[in-house]
């Protein structure tokens, strides 16, 4: 029998016409290629069965050496974001126990990421990943399945298909945020949320507005971001601009960065913080905690959380536990100075 000649970049480059090259700086996730032209070295490498051999490690003793998490977010706002420097740190607490690297890339798409699970995958470059920020009918979901690819999905099992997930309870959270708002008396409160095309948004989105519905808060209103400070403050000064009756008297943020944000907002217009308007920061963090006055928070345990999702990678890529849906501690609420009854 004929030995099939092996495939080499060269051939790749051929059936996607292009160079070498620019076949090592697709696979190497360099700058200088065209989405469109990155994206047709991929097809060419799946229909070739080819990848680049990057690893010196064998995964048939199912070894976990290395873990990937893509993140597609700016790398300026991935830097200012607390939650995600603890999720991180948590995982890496985990892999430092058992002599494991983090590889860490961050994307422009989620498209990129497909492209990037799957380069990583079949160039044994990792044992297993880590995937963050699901949206409705995510194509990372089937994408995976095909690899046979060991992976935790962090974000609600409605949102991951058959993947092992490991996720918070963010509709408890938000209803029970609302409701102390509406117990304190205020009756027009609104939500800054974050990107609209996330799921875990789109959860909160809904939570929001069931819990104003049950509470008959006809003043509540939500307004999307990119869970940016400067996103967040422009959309605290437009509701904070409306006209008195229809003011918001309470505010809730998807994230910490953008209830400072909103903090400064409210000082810049003269506005007392709690006595004209009331803030509630999402994901508790130090900078809730050295703003004047503290910001009152959902607080959960994100270190904590990141550790929960390396540690059921590890069982889902040894094959001695994961699989299924994780949830954890649903985030509780931290009343601080930021919250009081409406004047």
């Amino acid at each position: 029998m004929t030995t099939p000649p092996r495939v080499t970049i060269k051939d790749v480059a051929a059936r996607a016409g292009v160079s070498k090259g620019a076949v090592s700086l697709a696979f190497n996730h360099k700058p200088g290629l065209a989405d469109a032209t990155r994206d047709r070295i991929f097809e060419a490498a799946r229909e070739l069965g080819w990848a680049p051999n990057l690893a010196a490690r064998s995964l048939s003793n199912r070894r976990v050496d290395v873990i990937g998490l893509a993140i597609c977010r700016p790398a300026k706002l991935l830097g200012l974001e607390p939650f995600y420097m603890e999720f991180i740190s948590g995982v890496e607490s985990v892999l430092t126990e058992h002599s494991c690297s983090l590889l860490l890339r961050l994307v422009r798409t989620v498209e990129e990421e497909v492209g990037l699970q799957d380069s990583w995958w079949r160039g044994k470059q990792i044992s297993g990943s880590i995937l963050v920020d699901f949206r409705a009918d995510d194509p990372r979901v089937p994408a995976v399945e095909r690899l046979g690819m060991p992976v935790v999905a962090v974000g609600h099992p409605s949102l991951t298909g058959g993947l092992t997930s490991v996720w918070t309870d963010d509709a408890t959270a938000v209803t029970e945020a609302v409701r102390y708002l509406a117990a304190l008396g205020h009756r027009r409160v609104a939500r800054v949320g974050g990107a609209a095309a996330l799921g875990h948004t789109a959860i909160r989105t809904a939570a929001f507005d069931e819990a104003a519905r049950v509470l008959e808060l006809a003043g509540a209103q939500q307004v999307a971001t990119d869970f940016s400070g400067d996103a967040g403050a422009r959309a605290t000064r437009w509701l904070l601009t409306a006209a008195a009756g229809d003011r918001p008297t309470a505010i809730v943020y998807d994230n910490d960065i953008m209830a400072v944000a909103g903090l400064s907002v409210a000082a810049e217009m003269g506005l007392s913080v709690p006595g004209d308007v009331s803030l509630l920061a999402w994901d508790d963090s130090q900078l809730c905690r050295l703003t004047h006055p503290t910001l009152s928070a959902m607080s959960h345990d994100v270190h904590g959380f990141g550790a929960d999702v390396a540690r059921t990678l590890f069982g889902v890529v040894t094959g001695e536990g994961g699989g299924g849906s994780h949830p954890v501690p649903t985030p509780v609420l931290t009343p601080r100075g930021s919250t009081a009854p409406p004047r």
